[in-house]
Parts: structure tokens; sequence; C-alpha cells
């Protein structure tokens, strides 16, 4: 059978038996495909079994849970046990179980901090005793200051501007606009933060009315927004941080009969991709949780079996942007999240 004739399934299946072998590097180069592009291709699954400990801001947030299944579901592909510690949105309770992962042995771990600086002194024990530290989506400190394997996240002040900016188009150029932010401390609040305020600088004629925090709690948005439909009478454009504070938003909406109110988010979970598609939403710009946390297996794995060092192999920041979800790429986006993809 020369070069390609075999069927896909015979391809992978051949694949599959030859792994990372010595006769699979052979194999490839009588089919044409170099060694070297072999390698290039990656660190496949671990032939032993790894441990990693993952941590994110809290499983409450619904990025945060699709983060740890997408976590747990590239670990079993790459063998790797993945243990949980959730920060439960509190930086206190976060510090907490971050210093318990401390006192254990770990391959590797992976973290998103709640905010930044609140876990420099146990995620620095953890790198002096030569565990690989990957950063997750927000800086646990500031990148010249801590020796983190890498830090996987995407463009905030890009997802702030870019969603802000399909509102504002929306809008006319013209009226009124509410921020509502997530926690201060956290990193990617700021940039979201900054990427609003640099499309809003533009338009004279665009009004801010209110840019709190919500600390990604559900509740404290309804509050704010109870308050805010009350004391407004017209609220044009509304940015929030992420998903789970926009939908919270529009059922005070709903229930104040104030639904003309245009909504942006970020995130594009799939409840906000499905209120996308049923025009309850504006637009959703993707925070790609399953690239990030899936990401962190991989870099882990490469890590430990692979050799890869913090710029040999792997650069010290790798951005890990998505789109801005409309109607027009709702449906695919959501098939990508179902299989882990972005």
């Amino acid at each position: 059978m020369s070069d390609f004739e075999m069927s896909p399934q015979s391809r992978r299946e051949f694949f599959k038996m030859a792994g990372g072998s010595a006769f699979a590097m052979a194999a490839l180069g009588g089919i044409g495909i170099s060694s070297a592009m072999a390698q290039d291709a990656g660190v496949g699954r671990s032939e032993k079994p790894l441990k990693a400990a993952f941590s994110n801001a809290g499983l409450q947030a619904s990025w945060c849970a699709q983060g740890k299944a997408a976590a747990e579901h590239w670990g079993k592909l790459f063998n790797v046990e993945v243990t949980w510690f959730d920060g439960q949105l509190d930086a206190t309770k976060q510090r907490a179980a971050i210093d318990n992962m401390a006192t254990q042995e770990w391959d590797f771990v992976a973290i998103q901090a709640f905010g930044i600086g609140t876990l420099t002194a146990p995620v620095q024990k953890m790198i002096d005793a030569g565990i690989p530290v990957i950063d997750m989506d927000t800086l646990i400190a500031p990148l010249d200051s801590i020796n983190v394997h890498t830090f996987l996240a995407p463009d905030n002040e890009f997802m702030g501007a870019s969603m802000t900016q399909a509102l504002v188009t929306a809008m006319g150029g013209k009226g009124t606009m509410v921020m509502t932010q997530g926690a201060l401390g956290h990193t990617g609040a700021q940039g979201r933060a900054a990427g609003f305020e640099s499309v809003v600088k533009q338009y004279p004629d665009i009004e801010v009315l209110d840019t709190q925090p919500a600390d990604w709690d559900v509740s404290k948005v309804a509050r704010i927004w109870e308050t805010l439909l009350t004391k407004y009478p017209v609220i044009n454009g509304a940015f929030f941080h992420n998903d789970d504070m926009a939908l919270a938003a529009y059922e005070v909406m709903k229930r104040q009969n104030r639904t003309e109110t245009l909504i942006g988010g970020v995130d594009a979970m799939p409840p906000a991709i499905e209120a996308v598609l049923a025009g309850r939403m504006l637009g959703t710009v993707r925070n790609p949780s399953c690239r990030i946390h899936g990401g962190a297996i991989v870099a882990g794995v490469a890590a430990v079996n692979g050799g890869e060092k913090t710029g040999e192999g792997i650069p010290k920041h790798i951005i890990t942007d998505g789109p801005v979800v409309t109607k027009a790429n709702g449906e695919g986006m959501l098939w990508m999240q179902k299989h882990y993809l972005i």
C-alpha cells in the first residue's frame, strides 16, 4: 500500500499503535514525513499517569465549571489525574486551598487566581520545589516577578473593546451605557474595563451611567440592576464582564419590562450563545475556557515528559483569543465547546 492509500480509519489505528516509538518515526519517514516534523506535532499521551492540581476562581461561575470539565476531559486523553481545589469566588478561601495544594507533591499545577497577588507565596513554594506552575486567564503576579512555566490567557482588553464596539455600533454611536465589572483585583476584569473605556472615549455622545463591580456574583448583579433600572429611565446599552452577570441582569430587565437595553457579555458560554441566537443578547465574545484549561494539561505534560522549559519550547505568555459570537457563528461555537476545543 503506497503512501496514503490506507483508509483514514487504518491510519488512525496505525498511529495509535505506533505512538511515539522509534518504529513510528521510521515508518513516518517511509511515507514522506520526517521524524523532525513528527516530533514537532507535540507531546502525546503520557506513558505513566501524571498527577496535576488545578484551581480556578470559583465553580459557581459557569466559565470556571466548564474549565474544570475541559481539564478533566483533556486529562483523560493525556493520562493526567486532575485534583481540583475550588476558589469559591473568594480570595481568602482560594488562598487556603492553594496553601493546602502547596503541601503536596504534583507533577504540575495550573491556577487561575481570583485576584492578583493573593496566591504568590504558596505558588512560589511550589515553583521552588521544581513543580511547573501554569498560570491561567488572570495573573497570579506580574510575569516579571514570578517564574511561572507559562501564562495562558486571552487579550482581555481586546475582548472588552470588541464587545463594546459592537454595542456602540448597534446604538448608532450615542446613548447611555452601563458597564458591570467583575472583581476589581482580577487582571482579566481590569483588561475588559480598559477595553470598554478605550472605545467609549471615542464617542462624545455616549454617556456612561455606572461602572460598579459585582465580583462575578449574580446575586450582586441583581441588586445592582434593580437599583439602576429604578434610577435611570433609559439605558441603551450594557456591557458585562461575563455572561453569567449579563443573563442575571436580563432577568431583572425582563421583570421590569425594560428589555430594550442592548446586552453584551464575555465568555460566550452556551446559555449566552443561545440568548444571542434568540435575540435576548446582542453578542458575547469567547474567552476560550476549554483552550485555556485543556492547554494547561498539554503544557504540563510537555513540561514533564517533553522537557519544555519557559522560553525554550514554550513562551512565557500565550494569547488564547476567541471571536465575538453573533447569530452568524453561534451554532459553530456551541459545537466547538461541546467537544472542548475552544
